[in-house]
């Protein structure tokens, strides 16, 4: 976790020797942040402290980048794979990052926090909750461009004295070269503003051309200064001149560049991925034009080679461990500067919407744990194509950055998330291609399942309802996506108790599936298990059975039989048999499609909070009581925690686990829980949907048999 470090650490002493009496405090959780403008050296004092006080933290160093990356995500992933914990899997995440602490390795910790972008809400709401608990052997050093609050401990780094600096260039340059030209070499360091970063990239660019004087150098410098006002952004405080400095080495290593301009312009391209890490296949796509083979091969050869040689030689390009690729963030910013020079800048930006929008459309509905992992790193290039390039989306590919963002977080039960996403698609689309225009219509359709899922239906309606009408006006009556709109206002009316409704619309859906794509397409499939889903809800149970055996079997047939749409099918089947009073074949059904749920979705999403919620009813009529209540409180946690405490679902676990203790006769148990389903039901559902009448009579018979 922790990396060797430059071997040209100079004039930070006074600081290592204060990072060691703030670390000092024996008597609470010591939190210092090392704060400072970009390129003062952050990083690599917080690293220089680590390694040479190892012998003071036998708990262990930790070293945890923040910017853009998930602590308790990080924190959790890295006690399995280097504490070797086994972590509970019932525990909500919360509780996972809490028993890592808990089992950290005894003795004196040191946790670095390394680059946090900010002190704000989002520093309380992704760092905070995921810091080691207050006690004295756990030391977090954060790193952040932001000065935090007085209640930090607190290092302010500035640039280097002038003596430092100075010796940073002997020993980058050579110690006689500098004696040599000792004024002018005081000269460059300060120009530079004494900025290590600034330092570090001049010093390499005099150690790799012998012959080149230091006036020379500062000659080019100040010649391009002007140049390099334009080229950083910087919204932070800061050394001015600092900043200058930077940006004038930078264009230093730019103009070594000025005899390959393939690789200056692969640089502003690489710009246009978000600050993060990326994956080079994506650039190949955005670069690479040819659809031959060959010469397919040929120019990735030339891109290999343009960005080895060129790029990452020169430390305009970084490689990470994870054999990604990453430009630091204020290259990135010079880059992008340069890109707008460019005559082929738009032409870029084109190239690499329409490969970030191929990325996106490979997102599906219900991405698996391993879409997930393989679609995850190219999230931040997907956000940036759709918040700051969209000018440059075809109209046509205008839908599929946010679309795909939605799909990734709905795919994982993360509702909010996706919501942002799809409101903000209706917004854009809305705004370029009119009220009226097809795709207005899929993003208000994608914006209905959101709310569908989130339990807020009279929103869910009124959005389907308006993309259905929009469908049939643009397309005619009979085009699939008028069948779509169908399917999910039928399917939104049945979790509304409309029956009736839903039957009528289902049935249309199912024939224009069948009309349009064939009676194998795995829509139809998704029609009759709907279709089924409703007539088990209306005990229409031998219609149910052949639509959802059907459905099944269409969907190991299309789709494969570990695909979440099979655990679907599954689980509905079991739900069946469990109306039917056909126990062993549910419980069998029951278990497949749990364990395929986990297996393909992961253990925290809501289907798999339904799968609990299902076996447990049948475990609580085939009286299994002692292994229906477990099932039942997972199931009800699980609910909260990914779709809130007032969510339709959450009232139905709570009504289950009553109805449970009921039959256990711990009457002072159920009592509180019917209550509480009852008042979710009135006001998400309403009080005639049949669910509320159910809550409403199950409490009315709890309440006659404690009298």
């Amino acid at each position: 976790m922790i990396n060797r470090g430059t071997p040209h650490f100079v004039g930070r002493d006074p600081q290592l020797e204060q990072l060691h009496r703030e670390f000092q405090q024996t008597d609470q959780l010591v939190i210092c942040a090392i704060a400072g403008m970009g390129g003062v050296g952050k990083t690599e004092l917080a690293l220089q402290y680590a390694l040479n006080n190892q012998h003071n933290y036998p708990g262990g160093l930790c070293w945890f980048p923040v910017r853009g990356l998930d602590l308790g995500t990080q924190v959790v992933n890295f006690a399995r794979s280097k504490l070797g914990l086994t972590i509970p899997d019932q525990l909500e995440f919360n509780q996972q990052v809490e028993y890592c602490w808990g089992h950290w390795p005894e003795g004196t910790a040191l946790i670095v926090l390394d680059d946090v972008p900010s002190f704000s809400n989002d520093y309380k709401q992704r760092i905070q909750p995921y810091l080691p608990p207050a006690q004295s052997r756990f030391k977090v050093l954060v790193t952040s461009r932001q000065r935090p609050g007085a209640s930090y401990r607190r290092i302010d780094l500035d640039v280097l004295s002038a003596e430092a600096a100075l010796e940073l260039l002997r020993k980058l340059v050579g110690k006689e070269r500098i004696e040599k030209e000792l004024t002018e070499a005081q000269a460059l360091c300060e120009w530079l503003g004494y900025l290590p970063l600034g330092l570090e990239l001049v010093g390499r660019y005099l150690d790799i051309h012998p012959n080149l004087t230091i006036p020379k150098v500062q000659k080019r410098l100040e010649k391009k200064k002007l140049a390099a006002k334009a080229l950083l952004y910087q919204t932070e405080q800061g050394d001015i001149t600092a900043q200058l400095g930077v940006a004038a080495a930078f264009e230093l290593s730019w103009e070594d560049l000025k005899d390959c301009p393939e690789a200056q312009k692969l640089g502003c391209r690489l710009s246009l991925f978000a600050p993060a890490p990326f994956d080079w296949f994506l650039v190949e796509k955005c670069v690479i034009e040819t659809e031959d083979e060959e010469e397919w091969e040929e120019e990735q050869e030339e891109l290999e080679e343009l960005r080895d040689s060129f790029l990452v030689n020169r430390n305009l390009l970084q490689l990470t461990e994870q054999q990604t690729y990453r430009l630091h963030q204020l290259i990135r910013e010079f880059f992008l500067a340069k890109l707008a020079q460019l005559p082929e800048a738009d032409s870029y930006k084109q190239s690499f919407c329409q490969t970030m929008v191929a990325v996106a459309q490979e997102i599906p509905d219900t991405p698996t744990l391993e879409i997930i992992a393989s679609v995850n790193p190219a999230i931040p290039h997907l956000v940036e194509t759709a918040t700051v390039l969209t000018d440059w989306l075809r109209d046509e590919d205008l839908i599929w950055p946010l679309t795909g963002l939605g799909k990734f977080y709905y795919g994982q039960g993360i509702y909010d998330q996706a919501e942002v996403w799809w409101k903000q698609c209706l917004e854009i689309t809305r705004s370029r291609l009119g009220h009226h225009h097809p795709v207005v219509a899929t993003s208000r359709t994608n914006l209905g399942l959101i709310y569908h899922s989130m339990g807020q239906y009279q929103q869910a309606e009124h959005l389907n309802q308006q993309a259905l009408e929009l469908f049939k006006q643009r397309l005619g009556h009979h085009h699939p996506l008028v069948a779509t709109s169908l399917h999910n206002l039928a399917a939104l009316y049945c979790s509304m108790g409309s029956y009736e409704q839903a039957e009528h619309l289902n049935q249309q859906a199912l024939e224009l599936f069948k009309h349009r794509l064939g009676h194998h397409h795995p829509l139809v499939a998704t029609g009759l298990n709907n279709l089924a889903g409703l007539y088990c809800s209306m005990g229409r149970y031998e219609q149910a059975e052949h639509l959802n055996q059907q459905a099944l079997e269409l969907f190991k047939q299309r789709l494969g039989h570990h695909h979440p749409l099979v655990a679907t099918g599954l689980n509905n089947l079991a739900g069946l048999y469990c109306s039917m009073g056909r126990y062993e074949q549910a419980e069998h059904l029951n278990q497949q499609a749990l364990e395929l749920f986990k297996h393909r979705l992961g253990h925290h999403h809501p289907l798999v909070a339904t799968g609990l919620n299902n076996l447990a009813a049948l475990y609580q009529l085939m009286g299994r009581y002692d292994q229906a209540e477990p099932l039942n409180q997972q199931a009800l946690e699980l609910f909260k925690q990914r779709l809130g405490h007032h969510h339709p679902l959450v009232a139905t676990s709570l009504n289950n686990l009553a109805f449970l203790y009921q039959s256990m006769e711990r009457y002072d148990q159920a009592e509180p829980l019917l209550p509480q389903a009852l008042e979710i039901a009135e006001q998400m559902l309403g009080s005639n949907h049949p669910n509320t009448v159910t809550y409403r009579k199950n409490l009315e018979s709890l309440r006659d048999i404690k009298k």
